[in-house]
Formats: C-alpha cells, structure tokens, sequence
C-alpha cells in the first residue's frame, strides 16, 4: 500500500475528529495498517476551527503530522482558506457544496459532494454528516473499506444509532465511487 496522508478539517461540533480516529481505527484494528491520527481545536467547543490528522501506511510512519496530504478534506470556507494550499499536487480536495465555495487555486482534483444536503434529505440528522464525509473519503481512495468503518462504528455508537450512521456511510461512499478519479 502507498502512504495515505488525510487531513480533515473544518468547524468544531461537525465531527472531523471522531471521523479521523474512526478511519484510523478501521486501518489498524480490521485492515492489519499501520496509522496515526492527531488533532488541533480551538478553544471553543462548537464552532472554532479543528483539523485532524491522519496517515495509513504498511511500513513505520516516523512522523505523525501530514504537510502534503494526499487527500484533504475542508468542511467550511475558514477551512477551504487556510488549508487549501498544502494539498500535494495531484492529490484530492474534497469539501461540501452547502459550505465551501472553490476557487481554482491548487494544483489538485478538487471534488465538491453535496454531502450536508443528502444527509439532511436522506437522514434529517446533521449529526451523521460526518459519517457521509468518511464515506466519500473512502469512495474516493479505497483506504480502508467500508466493512471495517462499520465495525468500528459498532464498538462506538449506541445501537440506536447504526442504523443511520451506516446509511450516512454508504450515501457518502456512493457519492465518493461516482467521482472517483
């Protein structure tokens, strides 16, 4: 396997980090990866900026934050801006079409879902949005798969809540097939 490095960023209260130790999880405990995953907030609890970040890879990984990823994820136009920049030429710029507005500006496939707005047709529940985002990672990379997401998932939310959270997963990882490069 090639050397996977993600970031996914955005506001705080969406999810981006839960969603990144999920993927991080999935990788070591059901795909036999080596990863990691680290974090930066602000202060605030809802509402200021988070980034996470996370590397899957079959070989040591020596450092565990990403400068170039390979896939970048922006989830509001605070993100898009500040991050936009370091993707790695060549690589995926994935945001969401209710949040982001693009500029082409990066040397990257920048790819807009409509994911906050199927989730909410789909769901009604903003609270999967960031299961819909992981999935359209996976969609798009094939990382890890979707089996190993929704164990991880089993062991983390109530059982009340897989239902949704699998449809979120497989909306998202239909959108992310669709416009695979």
């Amino acid at each position: 396997m090639e050397r996977c490095r993600l970031v996914f960023s955005g506001s705080g209260g969406q999810g981006v980090i839960t969603a990144a130790i999920i993927l991080a999880e999935a990788a070591v405990l059901h795909e036999n990866l080596i990863a990691t995953q680290a974090q930066a907030y602000g202060p605030e609890a809802r509402g200021g900026a988070t980034r996470s970040d996370i590397i899957i890879s079959d070989s040591p990984i020596r450092y565990p934050k990403v400068t170039q990823p390979n896939v970048l994820v922006c989830l509001t136009q605070e993100s898009y801006n500040k991050f936009s920049s370091i993707v790695r030429p060549g690589g995926i710029l994935l945001t969401d079409s209710r949040f982001v507005k693009m500029q082409a500006r990066v040397d990257a496939r920048q790819i807009q879902l409509p994911m906050y707005k199927t989730v909410m047709a789909e769901i009604g529940k903003p609270i999967v949005f960031n299961i819909c985002m992981l999935g359209a990672v996976i969609g798009l990379t094939d990382v890890v798969s979707p089996e190993s997401i929704m164990k991880v998932l089993s062991t983390r939310i109530p059982k009340g809540f897989i239902e949704v959270n699998q449809k979120a997963l497989e909306s998202g990882l239909a959108m992310g097939t669709k416009v695979k490069p």
